[in-house]
């Protein structure tokens, strides 16, 4: 197992136990899953309290934090690459501690929204830089194992996010909902510096050129197997964000739930977590192609079922039946997220924060316009979630065949 601090100069005091090392980035990666989920049970209050007429508008609060995000994704990557992953992630959250103020004295719905374009593109400092960091330290099967355990531990935050919602606005306003991501973005941060090392060595930095970042840029890009995967993973991240900007609705609209909602959203959640475990586990004997692969056709499959029976109950089948359908499709995407990632990367060692950038932008809006555009069919129905499950997973097949076609070609290219 490679060292977590393996890149910097010998000190004790900041040595991280695997545990650790893990726990730290779960922490700093899950200010983005903090800041999605955990407003999802404030969608009606925060309606009421803005005075906002159209509540289909509320969905906007998190495409506003992703559209955010794809901007400061293209920034931070060639940042990190230039001043160090530490800074990055340091300076990426002093800006989303901005947007979490706008956003908790907002008196208007697009003032709010302001503050979520300024979360998100702050946000992806750490987002990006961590992924940078994470592959400077391990590749391969290695990667994709670390990413699946710091993916289990990221996914507890959204599993527990919509309850820590919900119990905040018991106690008081929704508002203080961006108090909390603000106490969790300072804690990591003050973690980080004191405990991680910089993995980014003086003499392996990129000067911050624009003519250099097109070009690695045009390189990256060129490169069919990275470029499938990250098709691949923008297709996974819209099943999520579609079920993101409609879950609420769904459970307390169709199924009338009521305030078991955080409940329910959790049990996806732990689906998810669970194959993230498993992964981190099996994916040394099994490789990430093999598992990507097997875990996309079974999630195809679950999707057709919970479209097919959407379709027979008129768009709204049996509770137990969604919560069955869901649970399998959630179960193997965890199986897929960590694997995509570390496929999608692995080629891209000298370039690692350029190339998390683009990956995590393009990714980014596939994901946006594939969820928006499904999204717009959503009038009290399961059947566009189901639909947008089938379609994408289905997508995601075909470009997880392409992209291994194109590995198998470098890599009988580069023997």
């Amino acid at each position: 197992m490679s060292d977590p601090n393996a890149a910097a100069t010998h000190n004790p005091l900041k040595r991280l136990s695997e545990k650790e090392f893990i726990a730290l980035f779960a922490t700093i990666i899950s200010l983005t899953a903090l800041s999605v989920d955990s407003v999802l049970p404030a969608f009606r209050d925060i309606a009421t309290d803005l005075q906002v007429v159209d509540y289909q508008k509320t969905q906007w609060i998190i495409s506003a934090l992703v559209l955010g995000m794809v901007f400061g994704e293209l920034l931070f990557g060639p940042l990190s690459d230039a001043i160090g992953r530490k800074k990055s992630i340091v300076i990426g959250v002093a800006i989303y501690i901005v947007g979490c103020v706008m956003a908790t004295f907002a008196q208007t719905m697009e003032m709010l929204l302001l503050g979520r374009v300024i979360q998100g593109f702050g946000v992806a400092g750490p987002k990006i830089a961590s992924r940078a960091l994470i592959r400077d330290l391990y590749r391969g099967r290695e990667m994709a194992r670390m990413m699946s355990f710091i993916m289990m531990v990221f996914i507890l935050v959204p599993m527990l996010a919509p309850l820590f919602g919900q119990i905040i606005m018991t106690l008081g306003s929704w508002r203080w909902i961006f108090v909390a991501a603000i106490l969790q973005a300072f804690i990591g941060t003050v973690w980080l510096i004191i405990r991680q090392r910089e993995t980014l060595t003086p003499e392996t930095r990129k000067p911050f050129h624009l003519a250099r970042i097109l070009k690695d840029a045009k390189h990256i890009v060129k490169r069919g197997d990275v470029m499938s995967f990250t098709v691949l993973a923008g297709f996974l991240f819209s099943g999520m964000m579609l079920y993101l900007s409609i879950s609420q609705s769904i459970f307390q609209d169709i199924y009338g739930v009521g305030d078991k909602f955080p409940f329910y959203f959790a049990m996806m959640a732990v689906a998810m977590g669970a194959s993230s475990l498993l992964n981190g586990r099996i994916v040394r004997k099994f490789g990430t192609k093999r598992l990507a692969s097997t875990a996309l056709s079974i999630m195809l499959s679950a999707a057709i079922g919970l479209l097919t029976i959407s379709f027979f109950f008129g768009g709204k089948p049996p509770f137990w039946l969604f919560m069955f359908g869901g649970m399998i499709v959630f179960f193997c995407q965890g199986l897929i997220f960590g694997n995509v990632n570390a496929m999608a990367m692995e080629p891209l060692g000298k370039m690692a924060g350029l190339g998390a950038s683009i990956i995590s932008s393009l990714s980014s809006v596939v994901a946006i316009a594939a969820s928006v555009t499904v999204g717009q069919f959503y009038h009290g129905s399961v059947t566009p979630l189901a639909f947008g499950f089938t379609a994408f997973s289905s997508a995601g097949l075909l470009m997880l065949y392409i992209g291994g076609r194109y590995r198998q070609a470098y890599q009988a290219t580069d023997a």
